[in-house]
């Protein structure tokens, strides 16, 4: 052997044997199953990223909120509806939502339509993994600044 030869064989570093990994069982552990996703879990979690959206008065139509708030009242019953407003259908890999929102007197709505589409998608696909076709939104009603709140007088004692 020539001299460079023998330089290049001293310079190798020598390779270490690691011990390969067996798979058992049939592959990834991550892809050994199917999850799913109630509708219910998706309908929680769009209606907390649009309750979060500044201009955003309440959720849900007049008359869903008014049963809501006899609901909310009653000793045992269920406390407040985050999903009020919100219907998800979801599909093995998609979701798609329709949503009810009640807007603040003198914001944009469509500003606030956008950015409650934004927050939905964004909060439904970081935490499910779902890809979210639409966000269908439906304005129906406006807080006015000198309207009671509905819910801060029982009627029922």
């Amino acid at each position: 052997m020539s001299d460079m030869t023998q330089r290049a064989e001293v310079e190798q570093e020598p390779t270490v044997q690691t011990r390969k990994t067996v798979k058992r069982g049939g592959g990834d552990p991550a892809s050994r199953g199917r999850t799913t996703i109630a509708d219910g879990v998706v309908e929680k979690i769009a209606g907390l990223a649009a309750r979060d959206v500044v201009g955003v008065h309440a959720m849900g139509s007049g008359m869903s909120r008014t049963f809501g708030a006899v609901r909310d009242r009653v000793p045992g019953g269920a406390s407040k509806s985050v999903t009020r407003g919100v219907k998800a259908e979801v599909g093995e890999v998609q979701t798609a939502l329709d949503l009810e929102i009640v807007v603040v007197y003198g914001v944009a709505i469509s500003d606030v339509a956008r950015a409650v589409r934004e927050n939905v998608v964004s909060a439904v696909e970081r935490m499910t993994g779902l890809e979210v076709v639409e966000v269908n939104i439906a304005v129906s009603d406006v807080k006015l600044p000198d309207e009671e709140e509905e819910e801060e007088e029982p009627r029922i004692q």
